[in-house]
């Protein structure tokens, strides 16, 4: 398996595939792999000729230092994971800090017509602004054809894709369906930090959800954010920090459910200091 710490190494690489035809997928990833990122390999390993795989802890999109200082940082065993799925098709791209940023880590600035100011927009500022920042880079430096990003970053994806268009980067983005433990548990290298009690209360949050995208069918989005807050009020280990239920596309909170626009519910906890998010799509 072909691994680059460069950006010039892999700028040449691609180029070279591209001479000869060959179809280039991208899945950003900021490392501690689990079957989740496996998932999104596998679906770009099925429609394109290369896949390249980025392992990147991105400084800029983190608000909390010590979230940043955490973050597990596994690029060998990530490596060893990828090569499961394929040794001859993947590359590997584990740049440093300077390489992407070349000295000046700081955020560009973006506008996504107020998809940024919603939901985890207001709890953690910057956040998408390096989101758009680094993913806009990865774009630039590796020129895919298709770039793979999953459903529990639901608002991250239609950022991304907002990203695209008004940058008119020539890339497709395709959105994968978020993968779960077999507890429910949206997975996240986050989980691996979470301690037992903590682990074993996790599954409460995406049943939680289920459960209220059942009352959403007969209940109003008021009705249905009051009794998931209710619920949360009451677990020893679970703290809520947002449920909010939103219009698909604007992410704009629902104030009246219309049988022609989609809905989602969102949510964010915090399982003693990890931060677990997750999303349920509900009609």
């Amino acid at each position: 398996m072909e691994s680059f710490s460069e950006k010039k190494q892999i700028i040449k690489a691609v180029a070279l595939l591209k001479t000869k035809k060959q179809v280039i997928g991208l899945v950003p990833t900021m490392g501690a792999l689990h079957e989740g990122h496996l998932a999104l390999v596998q679906r770009a390993l099925k429609n394109n000729d290369k896949v390249v795989v980025s392992i990147f802890v991105n400084p800029t999109q983190f608000d909390n230092s010590d979230d940043l200082k955490k973050y597990p940082r596994t690029l060998l065993s990530d490596i060893a994971l990828l090569k499961t799925l394929s040794n001859e098709r993947i590359l590997v791209y584990a740049p440093t800090v300077d390489d992407v940023y070349e000295g000046n880590t700081v955020s560009e600035s973006f506008e996504f017509d107020g998809l940024e100011f919603e939901m985890e927009g207001k709890f953690r500022h910057g956040h998408f602004d390096g989101v758009g920042t680094i993913v806009k880079r990865l774009f630039e430096i590796v020129k895919p054809h298709n770039a793979y990003f999953g459903e529990k970053d639901f608002q991250q994806l239609q950022i991304i894709k907002k990203l695209v268009e008004k940058h008119a980067i020539p890339v497709n983005i395709v959105g994968c369906p978020i993968h779960r433990e077999t507890t429910g548990l949206a997975m996240s290298s986050r989980n691996t930090r979470l301690k037992p009690e903590y682990k074993n209360a996790a599954p409460f949050i995406y049943k939680t959800l289920t459960i209220a995208k059942q009352q959403f069918g007969i209940k109003s989005a008021n009705k249905v954010s009051e009794w998931v807050e209710n619920q949360f009020s009451n677990h020893d280990l679970l703290e809520l920090e947002y449920f909010i239920i939103a219009d698909a596309k604007s992410l704009k909170p629902v104030k009246r459910k219309s049988n022609k626009k989609e809905y989602r519910a969102f949510i964010a906890v915090y399982a003693d200091d990890i931060r677990l998010i997750d999303n349920i799509a509900l009609n």
